[in-house]
């Protein structure tokens, strides 16, 4: 995989979860404290259009490296953690969303992400670039069966709700955001899948006062999270 962006970059020889091989950059970026030191990869000064070919991208910001590829965890390792936080994603197929909703996900602390097999984005290139380098330091699992996951979640002890608008769904600071939760958002345009929602112990809404009736599920994702997130503090304190 040809990594491309300085987090994403960075962040994968930081965590060191797969092998970084070799980095192209240029003069400039090259200069990067992070890129030397004993361990490092080697370094292949080159102008920023090489970049650009190498990476199949011109949003490389000088850099891009040769990795392993992406080593997916397993769901059933997400719900054997102590009162997980897990952001469930319906057939989510923007990489862009994806990649975003990783940030936030790993920036709240959540033990992981879960996606599907088919029809929905996987980590690539564009998505680790997109994250920030999250990707590298958080689990994501990709399971056949989203709602089959979610029954396995709440035999794990975890409530299940679905983000969706709609007269079925309570505020989303309603529930009770401690112990085990699946957080699941559907994609862009379609929401939630029928068997999906039906597979949730509940649906949340945000509230939503302008004359747009629905968020971008990247934003969706950052209020929701950074709402559970305060709840679960709180509790804590």
């Amino acid at each position: 995989m040809i990594l491309y962006g300085r987090n994403a970059v960075h962040e994968a020889l930081r965590a060191r979860r797969r092998r970084v091989h070799e980095v192209w950059a240029t003069g400039g970026a090259a200069r990067e404290p992070w890129l030397g030191g004993p361990d490092a990869p080697r370094v292949h000064v080159a102008t920023a259009q090489e970049i650009a070919e190498r990476a199949g991208s011109d949003g490389h910001q000088g850099i891009c490296a040769r990795a392993d590829g992406y080593h997916y965890a397993g769901a059933p390792e997400l719900l054997r953690a102590q009162a997980p936080l897990i952001v469930a994603l319906d057939e989510v197929q923007d990489p862009q969303n994806l990649g975003a909703i990783c940030r936030t996900a790993e920036g709240v602390g959540a033990t992981g992400v879960v996606i599907p097999e088919r029809r929905a984005a996987e980590v690539t290139p564009a998505v680790c670039k997109a994250s920030a380098g999250a990707v590298e330091w958080l689990p994501i699992a990709r399971v056949r069966n989203l709602a089959d996951f979610l029954g396995d979640a709440k035999s794990a002890g975890c409530w299940c709700y679905g983000a969706a608008a709609g007269p079925d769904s309570i505020p989303y600071l309603e529930p009770d955001w401690t112990g085990g939760v699946v957080l699941v958002l559907g994609a862009e345009g379609k929401g939630l899948r029928p068997r999906v929602a039906g597979a949730c112990d509940g649906l949340v809404a945000l509230p939503l006062r302008g004359e747009l009736d629905s968020l971008n599920v990247s934003a969706a994702a950052a209020a929701l999270l950074y709402g559970i997130l305060h709840r679960r503090v709180d509790s804590a304190s």
